[in-house]
């Protein structure tokens, strides 16, 4: 019979070889510490929210439309600067926006930015109500022989400088009077709830349009430093202006979210890194009481990040959001494994007849007995964090990656480097005479002990109510499983407002100031933003009339649906090749012509020589069919797009199904037509994470499942004690999903993790507890004896582990971005979960497998289960196990 003490002997020569060649082993480890910890310098951070996205059609179609359409100025990036105050729309507030607008231009940083613009509106890179205002009373006011060109800022400043208060409201409802041509555009600048007419209102919007020679920039990650900084001056202009200015003025634009996302990270790290660090000291001093072990746990945990980080550098995997958890995870990870190494070997060398052993052969022989246990939870854990590679989200993927790296490195760091560092400084210590014989934490008989020595206590008295009682609150978590919805919002990755107890923090914890995501959700309650969008790419046989008939029908449909925002005259904000032509036509007489003849039954769509009207549109409109149309250099049109802009609170899911519908309804036989846009990939992100959830779950469970069967197979005889010690561990998947639906948590960009997280981690706890009960049910032959020596000497390291690490994961609720601050609420959680059913509720499945499985049983008082198979041996001997 294959035992666990024979499994051990193999991994026994090995460890022997480790602390008899302690110092060899730590000048290779050091000189790979730094190789392998020089490529951190090059780990780049990264805020891109398209990590998430991954590959799919209407990614595809997003990546077409970007590269093929103009979206108005060349290379243009917008940026929405909101007016708030009383009456934003009297004079004095209309000249403040004027003045802000040349603050704009005239700021060294910000006017090299701004484009020349081409807005039919207002000719300008800066536009709003208060330009055209300005420009309409100018143009009252000009003789019909002067300069066209379109007045400057100064003329327009000077323009309402001039006029009384009576006159500006006159021109103000005119430009917003739903009767006057070209209202609509003017309207766009103004709140949904804004009456079409009225000469007040409380908020209106102006837009900035930059350029760069970067293109057109979408992601907040890619935006290049000089949109950054020229959006950065634009804020500090705008907050100058607010506070001498009887208005309020919001920025947003995709650069200070970028920024305010890397600024979030920072931020939270310069937080959570020392309150974890400070957590993980205190439960250091706790569990160790000695400062040689404190110092080493900590110089152990330096290298593991290292390591990691190292190779992160090395790989190319880039530093995201998520990656934020990675060095909390591995900082509570680095001490689970320091404190079962160290507290074994104390034990060691507390036991009775160990003092003849040098530290070197004691270090050996608790390397031993917890090795196996640590190889088995480094390849559960890891298998865990890799199952990750199964999501089609890839900041999830390189989460499970770097998880994976940093749980090899804690492995070998606190498997040979600690364990030798350790030896070698408790050998010089014991040559000076110094006593270095430490009690394990939770051993003694102390009150901690005794607390520990519930669950073995219960498992001996009552583990079938034990086991009842764990399934039926598993039971209530499931249900709550089915509850937890899924979802993905930009608002997740963007800081909010740092608490009160944060003011006046020294540097370099005082937190920045934080603006967008604030900003952006009065946008979406307000006015349409040009990120919420989505639009119908059409490719196929586009000379066919009957595409534009179903293409008129669809832009029907599109504005009577809800998922549209409107202005506030109840016009729809879409935008067609449909809708260009029509307003070019009405423009443009020579185009008006060619579109009235291709309208053979006068219904406002062309019927034929389709070619003929986009080759006319391009001639007298080139740069607006271009936003419509997409044309090769030969002059063939491939694609046509119709743009929508979304109502910010209707739901992704929504509005995707319904613009799926919409593009449904234009497909036809050569013809195809496909939904995209930021809403509709944020919602394919959303059923991605779901999938992710059960996906990775799958994966886990079979892949520990398997890996578990053979190991205990193996090392202990028994394949079912591998299925059983994954059982709590399933439980503490329900549990831990039930406390996310009552806590009103969705899986999103990190809390969609958690199921691979809860297997990876909590294994390790059920691991340590089912191995050390073998190994002294091996040794002792009685279930008492080792469901005590199980429970308060490995579970003493267990509840050090579980302190540090739940705290670490805790200590993400002080991060400023709310995905991670539920994250770390969550995990801390699954790890708080994990130590109470590795002590609580496993041992008393420990004691139905061995009653009707594992070794055969006697019964020493009629209550407690005896081994009664194998001999009461001692350390180091095998005994026999029955498979």
């Amino acid at each position: 019979m294959y035992s666990l003490v024979t499994s051990m002997s193999r991994i026994g020569r090995l460890t022997n070889a480790v602390t008899s060649h302690s110092l060899i082993v730590i000048a290779v480890l050091l000189v790979l510490t730094v190789l392998v910890g020089s490529g951190a310098g090059m780990v780049e951070e990264s805020a891109s929210i398209d990590q998430y996205v991954g590959d799919s059609d209407a990614s595809r179609a997003f990546d077409y439309v970007n590269r093929n359409f103009s979206t108005g100025a060349e290379n243009a990036t917008y940026v929405q600067v909101v007016v708030r105050g009383e009456n934003v729309l009297s004079k004095d507030a209309l000249l403040e926006t004027l003045r802000l607008q040349q603050a704009f231009r005239e700021n060294r940083t910000v006017g090299p930015t701004l484009a020349d613009g081409n807005d039919e509106t207002a000719g300008r890179a800066t536009v709003g109500v208060a330009n055209v205002v300005a420009t309409r009373a100018i143009l009252q006011t000009r003789p019909p022989a002067a300069d066209p060109s379109p007045p400057t800022l100064e003329d327009q400043i000077d323009q309402l400088e001039s006029m009384n208060a009576s006159q500006v409201d006159q021109i103000v409802t005119t430009v917003l009077d739903p009767e006057t041509p070209g209202s609509a555009d003017v309207l766009a600048f103004m709140p949904g709830g804004y009456h079409p007419g009225s000469k007040t209102a409380n908020a209106t919007m102006v837009v900035v349009v930059q350029q760069s020679d970067h293109g057109v920039i979408l992601d907040a990650d890619r935006a290049p430093r000089e949109i950054v900084d020229s959006q950065l001056a634009m804020q500090s202009i705008a907050n100058r202006q607010a506070e001498s200015a009887d208005v309020d003025l919001l920025v947003y634009g995709i650069g200070l979210m970028g920024e305010e996302i890397n600024w979030s990270m920072e931020d939270s790290m310069a937080v959570v890194g020392p309150l974890a660090l400070l957590f993980v000291l205190l439960a250091l001093i706790v569990a160790y009481r000695d400062v040689v072990d404190v110092l080493l746990g900590l110089v152990g945990i330096g290298v593991v990040l290292a390591w990691t980080f190292g190779i992160m550098g090395w790989l190319g995997i880039d530093f995201n959001q998520v990656m934020i958890a990675v060095p909390v995870l591995l900082i509570g990870l680095s001490i689970d494994y320091a404190l079962h190494t160290v507290m074994r070997y104390r034990e060691r060398r507390a036991a009775e007849g160990a003092s003849g052993e040098s530290v070197h052969e004691s270090m050996g022989a608790s390397l031993a007995h917890v090795g196996v246990a640590l190889g088995m939870v480094t390849v559960t854990t890891a298998i865990g964090f890799l199952a990750n590679l199964a999501s089609r989200v890839g900041g999830i993927q390189d989460f499970g990656v770097a998880s994976a790296i940093g749980i090899a490195s804690t492995l070998v760091v606190f498997g040979l480097l600690t364990p030798a560092l350790k030896v070698e400084i408790d050998a010089v210590l014991e040559r000076r005479d110094g006593d270095r014989t430490r009690p394990a934490f939770g051993t003694g008989g102390t009150r901690l002990s005794r607390a520990l020595s519930v669950g073995a206590t219960a498992a001996r008295k009552a583990p079938f109510l034990v086991v009842l009682l764990a399934v039926l609150v598993s039971g209530a978590g499931a249900y709550g499983a089915t509850q937890v919805e899924t979802s993905f919002d930009t608002a997740d990755f963007l800081a909010e407002d740092p608490p009160d107890w944060m003011d006046g923090a020294p540097e370099p914890f005082a937190p920045r100031d934080y603006s967008v995501k604030r900003n952006l959700a009065y946008l979406n309650d307000h006015f349409p933003r040009q990120d919420l969008q989505v639009h119908l790419l059409v490719r196929g046989d586009l000379t066919d009339p009957a595409t534009l008939d179903r293409l008129d029908r669809a832009e029907d449909r599109a504005a009577r649906s809800e998922i549209t925002r409107t202005l506030p005259n109840g016009e729809p904000r879409i935008r067609s090749p449909l809708s260009v032509m029509r307003q070019v036509a009405a423009r443009n007489e020579s185009f008006g012509t060619t579109f009235a003849e291709a309208d053979a039954d006068g219904d406002g769509v062309p019927d034929r020589d389709l070619a003929a009207v986009y080759d006319a549109l391009f001639a007298v409109a080139p740069e607006r069919a271009a936003e419509v149309l997409h044309r090769t250099e030969n002059g063939e049109v491939r694609a046509l797009r119709t743009t929508i802009m979304t109502n910010g609170a209707v739901p992704d899911g929504k509005v995707t199904d319904e613009t799926r519908a919409i593009a449904d309804s234009i497909a036809g036989d050569d013809v195809t037509a496909t939904a995209t846009g930021r809403p509709i990939l944020y919602e394919i992100i959303s059923e991605r994470l779901l999938a992710t959830v059960g996906t990775t779950l799958l994966v886990t469970l079979v892949a520990v499942f398997a890996f578990l069967a053979v190991a205990y197979r193996l090392t202990s005889g028994s394949a079912t004690l591998g299925v059983l010690t994954l059982v709590p561990v399933l439980l503490n998947v329900t549990w831990i999903l039930g406390t996310m639906h009552l806590l009103g948590y969705d899986f999103n960009g990190l809390t969609g993790m958690i199921t691979s997280l809860t297997i990876g981690l909590g294994i390790d706890y059920s691991i340590h507890v089912s191995e050390r009960y073998t190994l002294e049910l091996e040794r002792t032959g009685d279930v008492r004896e080792a469901l005590q020596a199980a429970v308060t000497g490995t579970g003493g390291a267990l509840l050090g582990s579980a302190a540090t690490t739940a705290s670490g994961f805790g200590v993400l609720g002080f991060a400023l971005l709310p995905g991670l601050q539920q994250f770390g609420v969550i995990t801390a959680l699954t790890i708080v979960y994990a130590f109470l059913a590795s002590v609580l509720v496993l041992p008393s499945f420990l004691v139905v497998w061995t009653k009707y499985v594992g070794p055969g049983i006697g019964t020493a008082d009629g209550e407690e289960p005896t081994a009664t198979t194998g001999s009461s041996i001692t350390a180091g001997t095998a005994g026999n196990s029955k498979p």
